[in-house]
């Protein structure tokens, strides 16, 4: 008997579009999110809650829908790993908030496009990459370098010492490269063929497991104070980013082709950087405005969709 043929992915209409502004709105706001609530909550007990919480949602779903989450097809392996990696992200990001901006942290986190291309360049057959996404990474290396540079110059964007501002700005670069390397091993594994509640579970609950021990072995496994910020954010982060946004992103991924949703991951920046600008009052000079330019221009040329060849 045959397999049954999988739907055809089309382009995105106008719903998965005004979906995907939306989405990356979500995604730009979390940054402010994370970096409001870091005095209340020590940053990695923060990220580890986030994990907690929205692991436990994706159970529920999975349970709902009849999804198998504990069946073992093979996925342990490349699971915890995808799972270490994520949870190695987001001490990157919760860190990096404490040292420099959002909006910073929104530029740097989101060259991740550009390091995905090249780790599934190097190890996933059939994702070799092309002279515009080769064009695309030396714009965005050519921008990160520059921010770095505004770094040097201006100083830190918190008011701490200088070394600590580029520490920051380090962390938000390395998260981006964790982000990457959580997405090649999802591509690269049987995790491609996992359901992706499973995917998601395996990256939420592990993450969850190290950031919450990681936590309490720094001693942060503490609220400092609970205010309704801080609930708003936590509810946000774990319900509205970590559960709601991930499951219609993978949902858009089964339904749209892929390379022209991710067309879309420059807006992020964009609005990480405004609702820095708007709700945080972080201001930034016109070198890294530049910078943030280059690198949004390259996240657009690497996520470029190929010409059909018709003949």
């Amino acid at each position: 008997m045959s397999t049954p043929a999988l739907p055809a992915r089309r382009a995105p209409d106008s719903f998965a579009i005004l979906l995907m502004v939306g989405l990356c709105a979500i995604w730009g706001l979390q940054q402010v999110a994370i970096k409001s609530t870091n005095a209340a909550v020590p940053p990695v007990f923060q990220a580890g809650l986030r994990s907690a919480i929205a692991s436990v949602l994706v159970w529920v779903w999975a349970r709902s829908r009849g999804t198998p989450l504990f069946r073992d097809d093979g996925t342990l392996g490349a699971g915890l790993l995808a799972g270490v990696l994520f949870a190695g992200e987001f001490v990157c990001i919760f860190l990096g908030l404490t040292l420099t901006s959002a909006s910073r942290m929104a530029v740097f986190l989101y060259t991740a496009p550009c390091f995905t291309a090249l780790g599934l360049h190097w190890f996933v057959d059939g994702e070799r990459m092309r002279r515009i996404q080769w064009a695309g990474i030396v714009v965005a290396f050519a921008g990160i370098s520059l921010a770095f540079a505004d770094g040097f110059l201006h100083g830190p964007a918190t008011g701490g010492s200088l070394l600590a501002g580029v520490a920051g700005d380090a962390l938000g670069v390395l998260g981006g490269i964790t982000w990457a390397a959580t997405t090649v091993v999802v591509r690269a594994t049987r995790l491609a063929q996992s359901s992706a509640s499973k995917t998601l579970f395996y990256q939420l609950m592990v993450s969850a497991v190290v950031l919450l021990a990681l936590a309490l072995g720094l001693g942060q496994a503490h609220v400092e104070t609970v205010t309704p910020l801080t609930v708003v954010s936590l509810a946000y982060q774990a319900v509205i980013v970590a559960f709601v946004s991930y499951l219609l992103w993978f949902w858009l991924l089964t339904r749209y082709i892929a390379s022209r949703l991710s067309v879309f991951s420059f807006l992020t920046p964009l609005f990480g950087v405004t609702f820095g600008v708007l709700l945080l009052g972080e201001s930034f000079s016109l070198r890294f405005l530049m910078a943030a330019v280059l690198v949004l221009t390259g996240i657009a040329l690497v996520n470029a969709p190929a010409k059909r060849v018709t003949g």
